[in-house]
């Protein structure tokens, strides 16, 4: 395997030689076969091991073991104990996902404060192989089943290539030693009952079927390689980027073939799962919406709009005192007093100030506003105004209203209120500005 892992970083991995190497080290035989590879290479490199205080005890014996590891090779050292399950719980989040999430988040951390250049993983074949199975068990696209990525921006996975049992025969021929994590033979979780129960008669089926699935792997990367360069023509046709996220044209998205695949393409990436939900916002109210753990899609005439989720913390209301020169939150707004106005127009608009009681209110909108529009007589409802203006939902939801006492004074980067513009007989003018940023 020595020879066979030289020529393949020289082959694949060209970009590692010369550069500095920091290992996720967790002990076990996979990332200290892989330590010991790159070290016997020559690299330089630094361990780095994550305590997930998941075991108790076992789990502080890992962290020494690799620990000694970094001391017999004299290399650095680099370890971070986290609270998992606290972190789970609280982040509704699986264990597992737990873990990942942490992980990966310190290595992050590692690379911006220690001079390294890429994260290397031990993940090897039958990871691939289980994480083949998982997708596939859950239900996934094409992307679920390419398998893991070989390079992920500074995450490399330099032994996908190589099996588990050659890793085995790799560490007792150079007589490595290692930790074995004792959950790993429990059934508890969907990856340890596919390593012990299904995979094994698998690969006993045939001796080719882990060099077969890679080259089907291969095949559906080439595949899916192919889609996203569709994918690409077909953004281009139907989706157009927003102040506030993405908006997709329907009609554009039905005179296309396939729209339901063309949907899960689109939305895959945002963490959506609800496609029969997501179909039926075609055929929809204005208003409905759709969620995934991160964003939501509105159903906006012809539109579908896709952003992200609201913040739940975000303050409704702002009052603001006499004298105030600028603020930056909710929105940016200026304020300066002159001597003369200019054209009012929606970013910028001259107020009678002495018409103004203080403190102003900023604030969002509400279902029954009423204001008097600029160059215009009589009231309007704000939401009348909006349907007029063919405001989307999304516009909609982001539109502050400025006001003293209880009369809106201007509709934020719409329209003044007709009552407090600036007559001749205006002694003091005040200047507002509106930067949307």
């Amino acid at each position: 395997m020595d020879r066979s892992f030289s020529l393949h970083i020289e082959q694949q991995f060209p970009f590692l030689m010369g550069k500095k190497l920091l290992l996720a080290c967790s002990g076990g035989v996979d990332s200290v076969v892989l330590a010991h590879l790159l070290y016997e290479e020559g690299f330089t490199i630094g361990l780095a091991h994550c305590n997930f205080s998941l075991r108790g005890m076992e789990s502080d014996e890992d962290e020494t073991f690799v620990n000694s590891l970094s001391k017999k090779w004299e290399v650095p050292f680099y370890s971070e104990q986290f609270d998992t399950e606290t972190y789970a719980q609280e982040h509704k989040l699986s264990v597992q996902m737990a873990a990942r999430e942490l992980r990966y988040r310190w290595f992050d951390t590692l690379l911006k404060e220690e001079p390294y250049d890429y994260v290397l993983t031990g993940h090897h074949a039958d990871d691939d192989l289980e994480t083949f199975f998982i997708n596939l068990s859950r239900g996934t696209g094409l992307k679920g089943l390419t398998g893991i990525p070989v390079l992920n921006e500074k995450v490399v996975r330099p032994l996908l290539n190589f099996s588990r049992d050659q890793l085995m025969t790799y560490a007792k021929a150079h007589g490595l030693y290692w930790r074995e994590d004792s959950s790993n033979a429990k059934s508890d979780y969907l990856r340890n009952r596919l390593r012990h129960e299904v995979i094994p008669p698998f690969k006993e089926a045939t001796k080719t079927a882990l060099k077969n699935f890679h080259k089907t792997q291969a095949n559906l990367r080439g595949s899916q390689a192919l889609i996203d360069d569709y994918m690409t023509l077909i953004q281009n046709l139907v989706l157009s980027k927003t102040e506030e996220g993405y908006k997709i044209q329907i009609e554009k998205l039905r005179e296309l073939p396939n729209t339901k695949a063309l949907l899960y393409e689109l939305l895959s990436p945002f963490n959506f799962t609800a496609w029969g939900d997501i179909m039926d916002l075609l055929e929809g109210q204005s208003g409905k919406k759709v969620f995934s753990s991160s964003h939501r899609l509105i159903k906006d005439r012809d539109f579908l709009l896709l952003t992200e989720h609201p913040s739940d913390t975000l303050v409704d209301t702002y009052y603001l005192a006499e004298g105030t020169s600028e603020i930056e939150e909710p929105i940016y707004l200026r304020f300066e007093d002159v001597e003369r106005f200019e054209i009012t127009n929606a970013h910028t608009v001259f107020v009678d100030k002495e018409s103004l009681s203080f403190p102003l209110v900023l604030r969002r909108w509400e279902e029954g506003d009423v204001f008097h529009p600029f160059g215009m007589q009589g009231k309007k409802k704000l939401s009348k105004y909006f349907k007029d203006e063919k405001l989307s939902l999304i516009a909609k939801e982001n539109t502050w209203v400025l006001c003293s006492d209880n009369d809106i004074v201007w509709v934020v980067g719409l329209r003044l209120d007709e009552r407090f513009k600036v007559e001749k007989s205006t002694a003091h003018i005040l200047k507002i500005v509106y930067n949307p940023q």
